[in-house]
């Protein structure tokens, strides 16, 4: 069996990964990148950047539906229709020049890209199949890199095959359904279920807990949830799900007082979460501490093995490609000598619904838990120019600051296009911006960032067009 050593090696080519090989590589440090699919992970193939083609698609589709209608911009079209095929066709264009992209981007930094499929031997070795079918080679190593991402959570008595689909297979359809059923109301279910309704699908979507996006607070959903009734999806909050029924036509649910109906289904995507992806490539000859299904690190992303470290979904939540790639970075600089430590004021996230939600650092109700004495506010996108000149006013931005000095703790915001507005949000935590900071700092004319600072104003009693 050919061998060969490396100061690096790293597990999975998705976000976290090849930005840590690129990093590596860039300050001098062999290193060798192990990926068995394509590079640039589930985000890039089957998550971010896919889904919100998809959601492209759906809104400029839904627009041209909009505008077959009578629209009050005075435009008129024909009945619109969709390829199907064609879409995935330009979607799978945009995700192939991206992950071109990255391969260069490796090979410019010098850093070593093997396709092949790893297996741990130890903490300094790794066994890996060429995908090609070659004959396994070992690699030794001085630091080990787990990157390994994530997958879609199944359910026992709904398990994926047939027309029980993930949003892996959700983003490439060969044809659409007349019915989609989507079981769960998170993020990845919300958006994959507003772009079929959006196409023209009859969607209804099921969740358990008592209403839609549990993980955001009712403020924010609301909007959303006004957005589906409009759009005709169909929601069954507080409601299980018992499998398909006999025929295989259907999805049967239960509600919270025990009564059970079928909803019909051509298909039914399962889009309750994610889990950290720990089976198939040998971790666990590691014997490394573990944070439930999750492996546990530390500020540096240090395991509990010397010199073996770990980033992205493996570590947990939150499971988003940013946090990976920052964690990436970090651990390259780590292992170049450099003093870094993985402590973000706030790390933001996006929810790319109708309309869009972003929330960074704390919400009130998260401030007040945590025994601080805050203020708030909010300032609604129905008075901000630029909103209405989009023919959007639902929605709103706010803040959330420290009463005693005004200090920011986090900002939130519904509305359409707010996802744009994460890196102010972001940026004035970690600078440790006050109120004032915001307020007094010109926002352009007409944007959706005055609304910013129009809630920053709201906040310290001065609002002026509210």
């Amino acid at each position: 069996m050919l061998t060969e050593s490396t100061t690096l090696l790293i597990l999975g080519g998705g976000p976290g990964g090849y930005v840590a090989a690129i990093r590596a590589a860039q300050l001098g440090i062999a290193t060798v990148l192990i990926e068995g699919e394509s590079l640039g992970g589930t985000c890039l193939n089957v998550g971010c950047i896919p889904s919100k083609a998809l959601i492209h698609v759906a809104d400029e589709f839904d627009k041209t539906r909009h505008f077959a209608a009578n629209s009050p911009l005075g435009i008129s079209v024909q009945s619109p229709v969709i390829d199907i095929a064609k879409t995935v066709q330009w979607k799978d264009g945009v995700v192939a020049k991206l992950t071109s992209g990255v391969a260069l981007l490796l090979k410019k930094a010098g850093a070593r890209v093997i396709k092949g499929f790893a297996r741990i031997v130890d903490g300094k070795t790794v066994e890996v199949k060429p995908a090609d079918g070659g004959d396994p080679w070992r690699i030794h190593c001085e630091h080990l890199l787990l990157a390994t991402g994530s997958v879609a959570t199944a359910l026992p008595n709904l398990p994926f095959g047939g027309n029980v689909i993930s949003s892996t297979e959700a983003l490439s359809p060969a044809t659409l359904p007349k019915r989609l059923v989507v079981v769960g109301a998170g993020y990845i279910g919300l958006e994959l279920g507003i772009v079929y309704r959006k196409l023209g699908v009859e969607v209804a979507i099921v969740e358990a807990q008592p209403r839609l996006l549990p993980a955001y607070d009712e403020e924010l959903t609301k909007p959303v949830a006004a957005s589906l009734r409009q759009l005709g999806i169909e929601a069954h909050t507080g409601c299980t799900v018992r499998g398909l029924n006999a025929a295989g036509n259907a999805v049967r649910i239960r509600n919270l007082a025990g009564e059970e109906r079928e909803l019909p289904a051509d298909r039914v995507l399962v889009a309750v979460g994610r889990k950290p992806r720990t089976e198939g490539w040998g971790l666990e000859t590691l014997g490394l501490t573990m944070n439930g299904n999750a492996v546990q690190i530390d500020s540096q992303c240090r395991t509990s093995m010397r010199n073996v470290w770990a980033i992205g979904d493996l570590t947990g939540e939150p499971m988003l490609a940013h946090r990976a790639m920052a964690q990436g970075e970090m651990v390259a600089e780590l292992i170049a000598g450099k003093r870094r430590e993985f402590v973000p004021a706030a790390i933001p996230a996006v929810c790319y619904t109708d309309p869009e939600i972003v929330v960074v650092g704390l919400s009130p109700h998260e401030a007040e838990a945590a025994g601080l004495d805050i203020i708030h506010a909010h300032f609604p996108f129905a008075a901000n120019g630029r909103s209405l000149t989009l023919e959007s006013s639902s929605g709103f931005v706010r803040v959330v600051a420290r009463r005693d000095n005004h200090l920011i703790l986090g900002w939130q915001a519904v509305g359409r296009g707010v996802a744009e507005l994460a890196a102010a949000f972001a940026q004035s935590l970690e600078m440790g911006a006050c109120l004032e900071d915001v307020a007094h700092t010109i926002h352009a004319h007409p944007t959706l960032g005055e609304a910013v600072q129009e809630t920053a104003l709201r906040a310290l009693g001065q609002a002026i067009h509210v």
